[in-house]
């Protein structure tokens, strides 16, 4: 069977290819988006995958399997290979029939199948977690929760953890009707589903997961509904001490907490209170590590928990009992441990695409440009000489971008917006800093300074700063309506969100956000900057394609347009570069 006028493909290997110039292209994006992960996408074909994690993730959200094939079937051209079909029902099947369930004082591994219990009792990577068989289930061994919970994921058998949650030490708090500054404080409707979704009613189901929002589209709002759902206290794990900053400013803004009830623990400042903001890297110390046994936490909430380190996932492990909250704009982990969070913190409870939310007016309108450069003669030829990974480093550092980021940053200075252009690179962001007589703002800048530049740039006094990798989270910049990328981490997924989620804040007059990625043509850079925008592509976003210097006519089908239009459009202040 076969029929043309369908988007999809579906492979026997469990990859998906989706047609983008398809008429259907978006309600096939959408729906893939609910179960499937995006692997690649260049111009014309998006390529997914289905695997079992993202099939578990969806079943935990209430999709069903049959949902599932039904979709396919609908968007397919061919008949769905039999070896995905029943895949898809054994995978997601699985989700549900292991349980961990309360009894007395312990925890037991409940399944619907006696003979499942068995075969769980008697694997070699299960068996030392597990103790007396029961009638009511196996005994978990004490402390083995978290454990028990990642050994049963990674043979294939993921478990729902309905054992509950301590209620921790009690703490009175709601959220204001108005913010200090008077502006009316209300939740968004997502931002109240997303709460809810976590909270589940304050069953065994509800208080651990994680939450997928945008940049911009009030994550930190939605920790604290979560905070006024579970009334008790709370720890706030971080990635900076300015993020901490930026939480404790949060709460004393937006709820009724008293300036004494709230803690920052961090590389300045050693204060335990009811509410403690933590950065990661100081949990990750062997000396801090009694901060989670420090007060009766009912609550822990991961700000950015796809950056959690090794350590405070072996620490995670063992609080198997805490509530637990995981914040985030991608569940996406450069290092492969999605499996971990998905044990660990709890499956995804919640999920707004980016293209929703920006539709509504909650985030900004973005368009994304790629500017391809040229690297002049010298530094090619460098470039062609050197090792493999000095050889990204050249192409990023590409001393033509100094011209092309004065040339758009310029035009978009002249028209109002605010500019920040961000880097990986030190040297290279030094110099970007002197010819564009910008701040720069760089992990090593002191704190007093660091807040001095962020004051001037929210002001307007200074629109234009020089940012590294600092910029790829925590930075509250919601007056940013334009950003440059000079440089990034290879084929870094979750920078790129982050990086353009720096500037999807709305903004007041309505302006949209621009984002641009300056790569070295035909390098490894212009490769690694293919995978990078994957995410986003995911999201419903576009990158347009810009060849610096050239002056051919545009080629549609590769959305590429001249510098010299360009140009032209930005010294007339023209939005849509």
């Amino acid at each position: 069977m076969y029929d043309a006028d369908k988007p999809l493909i579906v492979q026997s290997d469990h990859s998906v290819l989706l047609e983008t110039d398809h008429p259907e292209f978006e309600a096939a994006r959408d729906f893939l988006a609910r179960f499937a992960e995006l692997e690649a996408s260049p111009e014309h074909v998006h390529t997914y995958r289905i695997t079992r994690l993202s099939l578990w993730n969806a079943a935990e959200s209430g999709l069903e399997a049959q949902e599932v094939i039904a979709g396919l079937d609908r968007f397919g051209k061919y008949q769905l290979p039999q070896n995905v079909r029943a895949e898809i029902w054994d995978a997601m099947a699985r989700y549900g029939r292991l349980e961990l369930r309360p009894s007395g004082d312990g925890i037991v591994l409940w399944a619907d199948d006696p003979l499942l219990l068995r075969e769980m009792r008697s694997h070699p990577k299960v068996a030392p977690l597990l103790e007396l068989l029961g009638p009511q289930g196996v005994t978990v061994a004490k402390g083995q929760r978290g454990h028990l919970k990642q050994a049963l994921l990674r043979i294939g058998w993921p478990v729902r953890d309905l054992a509950g949650h301590a209620k921790g030490a009690p703490l009175t708090l709601s959220l204001r009707e108005r913010t200090l500054s008077g502006r009316e404080l209300e939740l968004r409707g997502y931002q109240q589903r997303a709460i809810d979704a976590f909270w589940a009613g304050g069953e065994a189901a509800g208080g651990s997961g994680v939450v997928v929002l945008p940049c911009g589209a009030g994550k930190t709002i939605v920790g604290l509904g979560a905070m006024a759902k579970v009334q008790a206290e709370t720890l706030i794990l971080c990635t900076s001490t300015l993020a901490v900053r930026q939480w404790i400013e949060e709460l004393q803004d937006k709820t009724s907490l008293a300036p004494d009830l709230i803690g920052e623990y961090s590389g300045l400042k050693k204060e335990v209170r009811p509410v403690t903001v933590a950065t990661y890297h100081i949990l990750g110390r062997k000396e801090h590590r009694s901060l989670l046994d420090a007060q009766d936490w009912g609550l822990i909430i991961y700000d950015e928990v796809h950056l959690l380190p090794a350590p405070v996932f072996r620490m995670t492990a063992e609080i198997q009992a805490r509530r637990r909250l995981g914040l985030t704009a991608t569940l996406l982990r450069e290092d492969g441990r999605e499996g971990d969070v998905f044990s660990l913190i709890g499956p995804k409870k919640y999920d707004a695409p980016w293209k929703e939310l920006e539709e509504q007016g909650w985030i900004a309108k973005a368009s994304c440009t790629e500017v391809r450069l040229e690297m002049p003669p010298g530094a090619r030829q460098r470039y062609a000489e050197a090792e493999e990974r000095e050889q990204f480093r050249l192409a990023a550092e590409n001393p033509a971008k100094i011209e092309a980021v004065a040339e758009i940053a310029q035009g978009h200075l002249a028209a109002g917006d605010q500019v920040l252009v961000i880097g990986r690179f030190l040297a290279q962001l030094e110099a970007l800093a002197q010819a564009l007589g910008a701040p720069l703002l760089t992990g090593e800048t002191p704190f007093s300074e660091r807040e001095k530049l962020l004051k001037d740039f929210r002001s307007g006094k200074d629109p234009l700063l020089v940012v590294s990798n600092v910029a790829n989270f925590s930075l509250d910049l919601p007056e940013a309506s334009v950003a440059i990328e000079v440089s990034g981490t290879f084929g870094s997924r979750q920078e790129e969100a982050q990086r353009l989620g720096r500037i999807l804040r709305p903004k007041e007059d309505g302006r949209p956000a621009h984002f641009y990625a300056l790569v070295s043509s035909d390098t490894s850079e212009q490769q690694f900057a293919i995978l990078r925008q994957r995410f986003l592509t995911e999201q419903g976003y576009r990158y347009r394609i810009v060849r610096y210097g050239e002056e051919t006519a545009p080629s549609a089908g590769a959305l590429v347009i001249p510098l010299a239009e360009a140009r032209r459009r930005l010294r007339g202040g023209a939005q849509d570069v």
